[in-house]
């Protein structure tokens, strides 16, 4: 198998934060190149050095940066496109703490690293009743499926990754027709594409991304759906009432596709946004995290109603007890 070398520049201080943020993308193996290292170095040796190997010598003035491995394949293309997505608004939110966007990708020119996606990227089904593909192949026959079309960008989302494939499957199980859905972490916007087609009356898309926004509005749109059956919001349902009241409830479904610590987060909000017996589907839960979710989930009155596991990732659908 080939791999993509990636290079995250920042500055130190961030980078804490931005190994913080890879774990929660299912990365766990990473080099960190760090100068402060150095001069944490010469700070705490407890011995008198007469000669420092040229590789340590190199840490006092080599930029600061995170290296991390991804697989050349469809997972990690998936993967590499929701880190972009990540480092430009963090770093476009914070410049002075984050620095500059700055990603190289081995010897893949940047202008050059999405069109991998063409040799990976074919139409694919879901479940029972969707076909997703891109906008540059065709499919003479669907079978009787229905097609949902989603090309790679910066937001996270073709329905390749092990996540949000399983949301797919899951929506189609318990989508009845008729239904509003809320789809908090919207991304790309497929979730709430996969709903429309399967029989939902009306997404509600949200996320803490400005690009994610626009990008999922301008995808709803080329799946043929009009401004009338779709609303998108950015911002962040944790710590914003005025969201939360333009968001309201009565929603028969939600999706949460993020990550453990933000769905912990939004736990004590679910139920407020659900309609009686309305359903709660999570997902980008990491095996070592899911535990910790479901204690969350359930001391806010939700109980698990099926689960998914796909080489390492989460997915579950819960009720509100007593619905």
């Amino acid at each position: 198998m080939d791999f993509l070398k990636v290079d995250v520049y920042t500055k130190s201080q961030a980078v804490d934060v931005l190994v913080m943020q890879l774990s929660e993308l299912g990365i766990n193996g990473f080099e960190i190149h760090d100068s402060a290292d150095f001069d944490e170095f010469l700070e705490n040796k407890d011995a008198n050095w007469d000669y420092v190997d040229d590789e340590l010598m190199g840490l006092k003035t080599v930029p600061t940066h995170i290296t991390l491995y991804l697989a050349d394949d469809p997972q990690g293309l998936e993967t590499l496109a929701e880190l972009k997505g990540v480092v430009n608004e963090l770093f476009g939110a914070q410049p002075d703490f984050y620095g500059d966007p700055d990603i190289h990708i081995g010897n893949v020119r940047e202008e050059d690293w999405a069109n991998n996606w063409k040799q990976y990227y074919k139409p694919f089904s879901v479940g029972e009743k969707l076909i997703v593909k891109p906008s540059w192949e065709e499919v003479p026959d669907t079978g009787g499926r229905k097609l949902l079309e989603i090309d790679p960008a910066s937001s996270f989302g073709t329905g390749q990754h092990h996540t949000t494939k399983m949301v797919m499957e899951l929506l189609e199980s318990v989508v009845n027709g008729g239904e509003k859905l809320l789809d908090l972490g919207c991304g790309s916007g497929i979730l709430s594409i996969a709903g429309l087609l399967l029989g939902v009356s009306s997404v509600t898309m949200v996320d803490v991304f400005e690009n994610a926004v626009n990008t999922a509005s301008e995808n709803v749109r080329k799946n043929g759906f009009t401004d009338a059956q779709f609303r998108a919001f950015r911002g962040n349902i944790i710590d914003d009432d005025g969201l939360r009241a333009h968001i309201g409830s009565g929603y028969g479904i939600i999706t949460a596709n993020i990550v453990a610590d933000v769905i912990i987060g939004m736990s004590g909000l679910f139920g407020s946004f659900l309609a009686p017996g309305g359903t709660l589907i999570v997902s980008g839960i990491i095996d070592e995290r899911l535990d910790e979710v479901m204690s969350a989930l359930t001391a806010n009155g939700f109980g698990a109603v099926t689960k998914k596991n796909s080489d390492g990732w989460n997915a579950v659908v819960l009720k509100r007890s007593g619905t």
